[in-house]
């Protein structure tokens, strides 16, 4: 009996699940595990300490217009290689770094970085999947940044252990060249469609929940996708930027500088968050495939809402931080993936690159506000948890604002 090829489109997936654990679960969420050990050697206020962040979601911020001014200029595989090589580099020149001002500043290129290699990479999803599988491809490129907090949660309590007040620099130096070396990687494997390789896209054309746009006329600059819908998904994205930027840059800095717990524990904590997310991206994305795309944003919106809560509550040593972080992980990137199927459902393959750039914008500057709002709430009260309330009350607005959404 023949054995059936596995499609060529899979491995595109595993090269962009290798790019988001590089871009975003190194590149961004492995801050949260260094920035206590960090804040305490260069003697950071909560307020810089989200600035440092914000620098970070700014430079992202700052790709999002990049993407849409010059999308067409590189190709996908060269503009995601690329970006992640500079996003490495950036990363090693932050092992150098005396003061939040240098932090911020080469943070902020990581950002640029982070954000070239995510927008063409969640792209591809359209490129090489129809509607029926796109769920569960994206839920799978998202898993890596579940990798990225899995492996700083472990990495590096150890070398601060070991190197002490120079461990935090030793841990951007490593993480470094573990994103050049999956930059070299990724251009190996990724490829920007199906026709470079002689195949088609893999999949239906249609889900359950999710009637396919790709029928009608595409024209304009966002293919035919109305404003009103641009701006609600827009509105729904901001949600998800603006809340989960306050918990994962301030949740570890919590534990240890508010709450009482060691680093170690705290670690072990940020890990678990990394394991359980493995499974945040393909869940809402088969609950997407297959129950309709606002079932699963009403779903993880509720989780991630629960989280923030339970993260600003006063619960000393006892269940709160595990059902926070329980709650974190099992929802942590199901919107990015759902959001994707949902803008290739609207624009089509030609114009999801550009429509997921649009609504990543308005994301994106949810992702500058809310780590500046947070560490200003959280010094001018003198606790964290009234910044993990407003993340709470954010991404509930996001789950009744997806309640209304019409697909």
């Amino acid at each position: 009996m023949k054995v059936r090829e596995i499609y060529y489109g899979w491995y595109i997936v595993a090269a962009g699940t290798l790019c988001i654990f590089a871009a975003l679960g190194l590149g961004r969420f492995a801050l949260g595990m260094i920035l206590p050990s960090m804040g305490t050697v260069l003697k950071l206020s909560a307020s810089e300490m989200g600035f440092i962040s914000t620098s970070n979601f700014a430079g992202y911020l700052f790709a999002v217009l990049i993407c849409l001014v010059w999308g067409q200029v590189l190709s996908a595989r060269h503009t995601i290689s690329l970006a992640l090589l500079a996003s490495g580099l950036s990363m090693g020149l932050m092992s150098f770094i005396n003061g939040y001002k240098s932090a911020s500043f080469f943070y902020f290129l990581t950002g640029i970085g982070s954000g070239l290699a995510n927008i063409p990479t969640m792209a591809l999803v359209s490129n090489w999947f129809r509607p029926n599988l796109r769920g569960r491809a994206a839920g799978f490129i998202v898993m890596g940044s579940g990798f990225g907090i899995l492996l700083s949660g472990f990495m590096v309590p150890i070398l601060n252990q070991k190197y002490l007040i120079d461990g935090w620099r030793i841990s951007w130096l490593i993480l470094s060249g573990i994103v050049i070396l999956s930059s070299i990687v990724c251009f190996l494997i990724i490829r920007n469609g199906p026709e470079d390789m002689g195949l088609t896209p893999e999949g239906s054309g249609h889900g359950p929940g999710n009637p396919e746009k790709e029928g009608r006329a595409k024209t304009g600059f966002s293919g035919g996708v109305s404003l009103r819908t641009i701006i609600h998904l827009s509105s729904i994205y901001f949600c998800f930027g603006a809340s989960y930027t306050i918990y994962v840059t301030f949740i570890v800095v919590s534990f240890t500088g508010e709450r009482g717990l060691s680093e170690a524990f705290a670690g072990g904590l940020w890990a678990l968050i990394g394991g359980v997310s493995l499974f945040s991206g393909p869940i809402p994305g088969w609950i997407a495939d297959w129950a309709g795309r606002k079932i699963a944003l009403l779903v993880v919106f509720g989780m991630q809402s629960l989280a923030y809560l339970f993260a600003g509550l006063p619960y000393g040593h006892g269940i709160l931080p595990w059902a926070s972080v329980l709650c974190y992980g099992i929802a942590a990137w199901g919107i990015p993936g759902i959001m994707t199927a949902i803008v290739a459902d609207f624009a089509g393959p030609a114009y999801t690159a550009r429509l997921f750039a649009i609504v990543t914008l308005i994301m994106a500057v949810g992702q500058v506000i809310g780590p500046a709002v947070g560490g200003a709430l959280s010094d001018f009260t003198n606790s964290f948890s009234t910044a993990f309330f407003l993340a709470s009350g954010i991404a509930l607005s996001g789950l009744l604002l997806s309640s209304t959404l019409k697909i």
